[in-house]
């Protein structure tokens, strides 16, 4: 490793993507999945503004965690990409920690949101009558406020925390953004007062939301047992495990990271892991929670043969 000692408040990441060809395949791969994923959640806001007939809660949800994906891969992706084509590893110090800070509210904020989600599907399948007396606006306004300040909150606090941490002469970051675990092993003092509490947020942010979104499904699958149309259970079934599919590949190595200790971890595990949570998870909540369902394809062909009608 180049020798990144500086006497400056900047910061230098170190970047993914190794000066080769193989990090030219695997660069050119994640601008490919970065603009597919900004097209599909800017696709799906658009297409849940533009059709009334998905102005429903769970629609309403989707919305949300669309944006938040898509702002989420924008906060990581961009910088990145700007520092393998020129070169400038460079990141102001203040940049830095608006990055962190926009990447843990968004971290947070969507796994709470994604409690949210799983609760709704909960109540659609067990309690099909009371559901509009449940989700009413006022409820699903409340889950998505609700996700949003909490994880304002506690990104301040870890954010805050970062910035005003002694570090040592090394400015050089071992990751390809900002990320909290990372610049701790840039310190001149000892965190583990630090990485107790990191704990504990990690706990509240992801592990019992992943508990809270099992249990919901769990209820959710043996409510789709009882079913008596084959078919149904099927595309239920399917469903399901689609979604508890990307939130185990969001939440797995998220705690990993977040809950392992930095002494048995590596750079380079680190960076393969945030792989999953930072980029791959953005294109994969458009394709599982929205585009294989058949309202949102009708959806869609509706808003195209109104434009098409328009044009005419």
């Amino acid at each position: 490793m180049e020798n990144y000692n500086q006497t400056s408040t900047d910061f230098i990441l170190m970047g993914l993507f190794p000066p080769s060809r193989i990090g030219l395949f695997l660069f050119i791969l994640v601008v490919l999945i970065f603009l597919v994923a900004l097209f599909g959640n800017l696709s799906m806001i658009l297409l849940i503004c533009l059709d009334t007939h998905l102005h429903t809660p769970m629609y309403f949800l989707l919305s949300q965690l669309s944006l938040m994906d898509l702002t989420y891969i924008s906060t990581i992706v961009p910088k990145m990409a700007s520092n393998f084509l020129f070169g400038n590893k460079s990141i102001f110090f203040i940049g830095c920690g608006i990055q962190s800070f926009f990447f843990l509210t968004l971290a947070g904020a969507e796994g709470l949101l994604l409690v949210s989600m799983a609760y709704d599907r909960y109540v659609a399948i067990c309690f099909p009558l009371h559901y509009p007396i449940i989700m009413s606006k006022r409820m699903y306004v409340l889950m998505i406020t609700g996700s949003w300040i909490m994880g304002s909150i506690n990104s301040c606090a870890h954010t805050t925390y970062a910035l005003h941490i002694p570090y040592c002469r090394s400015r050089a970051i071992n990751h390809f953004f900002c990320d909290v675990p990372a610049m701790l092993t840039l310190t001149c003092m000892d965190t583990w007062v630090y990485e107790y509490t990191v704990f504990v947020s990690t706990s509240l942010f992801l592990l019992l939301p992943f508990t809270g979104i099992a249990c919901s499904y769990g209820r959710v699958l043996l409510a789709v047992y009882r079913m008596r149309s084959a078919e149904g259970r099927k595309r239920a079934y399917s469903t399901c495990s689609a979604h508890l599919t990307v939130v185990t590949l969001y939440s797995a190595p998220f705690a990993y990271t977040y809950l392992h200790p930095k002494f048995l971890r590596t750079p380079t595990e680190d960076k393969v892991l945030a792989v999953f949570y930072t980029i791959l998870t953005p294109i994969l909540n458009p394709l599982i929670y929205s585009l294989r369902n058949k309202e949102v394809m009708g959806a869609l062909k509706r808003v195209i043969q109104r434009i098409c009608s328009v044009k005419m």
